[in-house]
């Protein structure tokens, strides 16, 4: 009988595929979030225009924007959400992450176009031109802000739900509509109260709060598509399932890495270098299976034995 004395054994088997699963819980909340935000573009709009609110036009045109970031949002789940083909053997998952740094920049331009304004009135004093507006621009902010408020916390429950970066990236998006809401509110109030430079002021608050969301999604997005390893937490954790099963006697190496929203492991175990090859492939499958079921973020997994 041969024994492994110096052929290391390589196991691969994909890990359990909950895509559609994924693809369905995301197209749901996308469809949500356009449905909301035509209604809510139409509801402002017209309040702009009935109550000579300029604020809540321009309110009214980043609703609009939201609906064509979750159609890139939808697009991107689409693809990645694609099974393996031949030549893809390892999936699309990245493709969601291009979804999120397309959603990031829009967000960002969003973000710059909102501060860019906000710079201007404050140096050049047009914001004592403002016509006053209307009690029903004030009532539109007030909507506004409550249903984006809404729409952000369960676009970002479904998001962690399913570690989605680019619904977590809309859900971003429909806050960074709420803070542009909030800004409208106090830019009306102040208006109709007499002090009109709360309006650009709040704004430029606002800008920054967008940027910095905008930057974060960007860099996970990033973070994502450049192979980067799991924290120390989750690879100890790895680790540590490795060496509880029966047979381990070490873990010489541990590789993880981020593909998508997928982990991706690569181990080295160490057992008894006297083994029979059929034991020592058990010991690398219970493995496998073990850190397949206790692990559902990772999608492959490469045991390699060593003998001791």
């Amino acid at each position: 009988m041969s024994k492994q004395t110096d052929s290391p054994i390589d196991i691969t088997i994909q890990g359990r595929d909950n895509g559609a699963d994924y693809e369905a819980t995301a197209l749901r909340v996308s469809r949500v979030s356009i449905a909301a935000n035509l209604l809510l573009t139409v509801f402002k709009l017209l309040a702009g225009v009935i109550a000579h609110s300029g604020a809540m036009i321009s309110d009214a045109v980043h609703s609009a924007s939201d609906v064509f970031s979750t159609v890139i949002v939808i697009i991107g789940i689409r693809i990645s959400a694609k099974a393996s083909d031949k030549d893809h053997p390892y999936g699309h998952e990245r493709l969601e992450c291009v979804a999120a740094i397309v959603l990031a920049t829009v967000l960002a331009g969003t973000g710059a176009a909102i501060g860019y304004t906000a710079v201007h009135k404050i140096a050049g004093g047009s914001y004592e031109q403002l016509a006053v507006p209307g009690l029903l621009a004030l009532i539109a902010a007030v909507v506004s802000i409550a249903v984006k408020e809404g729409m952000y916390h369960y676009t970002r429950h479904y998001a962690r739900k399913i570690d989605s970066g680019s619904l977590m990236a809309d859900a971003w998006h429909h806050r960074s509509d709420s803070f542009s809401s909030v800004g409208a509110l106090i830019g009306i109030a102040g208006a109709r109260l007499g002090v009109p430079i709360l309006d650009p002021a709040a704004s430029l608050v606002i800008c920054i709060f967008i940027e910095k969301a905008a930057y974060d999604i960007f860099m996970d997005a990033v973070d994502k598509m450049v192979d980067k390893a799991c924290d120390e937490q989750v690879e100890q954790a790895l680790r540590e399932c490795a060496l509880a099963q029966d047979g381990v006697q070490g873990v010489d190496l541990l590789h993880t890495r981020v593909f998508g929203n997928k982990i991706y492991v690569d181990i080295e175990i160490r057992v008894d270098g006297e083994m029979k090859l059929r034991d020592s492939h058990g010991i690398a499958e219970r493995v496998h299976n073990a850190i397949e079921q206790n692990f559902p973020k990772v999608k492959h997994i490469m045991v390699h034995v060593n003998p001791a």
